[in-house]
């Protein structure tokens, strides 16, 4: 079940986060693995601000979720995690697609994100569900804006793409307001 993320579900979220990232171990990437999940407070503002849900298990605890932002009229997917134990069952992609009728209720133009080219569970897969590469010269500033932390962060490393997908618009003309650039 696809629900919205509750307050009692963030310490799950960050436990999910630093397990799925132990797959990066695998494909010569500890750095990522080794990078802390979001703190409780910047896992709070997505929450309290009705921009994460959490796929369940039949207990209702959390074994996936994902984070949205706003930027440029696109939901951008700041992160989507699925625990390894419940990889390829479908969680992600329908954690994507509630991103995406939410994009389309709020009247933008789809959903955008940046992956890693290489890794199997990065681009290779979004451009299964339905992403394209946006080539960098169509990227706007904020786009830019991102993937320069994420080259401050160190993720520059290894080829990242920026990818977006339209969605149809569900009709709403209020857009969520982004929060402030960190």
């Amino acid at each position: 079940m696809i629900r919205g993320a509750r307050a009692e579900d963030l310490s799950k979220m960050r436990g999910i986060e630093a397990a799925a990232g132990e797959a990066f171990r695998l494909v010569g990437m500890a750095a990522i693995a080794d990078d802390p999940p979001l703190a409780l407070d910047a896992l709070a503002v997505y929450q309290q601000d009705g921009r994460a849900w959490v796929g369940t298990d039949s207990e209702d605890d959390p074994i996936a979720y994902i984070l949205l932002d706003v930027v440029d009229r696109f939901a951008h997917i700041e992160q989507v995690t699925v625990h390894p134990r419940y990889a390829r069952r479908g969680i992600g992609r329908a954690l994507i697609e509630e991103a995406a009728r939410w994009a389309g209720a709020c009247g933008l133009h789809g959903l955008t994100l940046t992956a890693f080219d290489e890794v199997p569970w990065n681009a290779p897969y979004y451009r299964r569900l339905g992403f394209q590469e946006v080539p960098e010269s169509q990227w706007s500033e904020r786009i830019r804006q991102i993937m320069q932390s994420e080259r401050d962060h160190g993720l520059a490393v290894w080829p990242r793409v920026v990818m977006k997908r339209t969605v149809p618009s569900g009709g709403s003309s209020t857009v969520p307001q982004p929060p402030p650039p960190m």
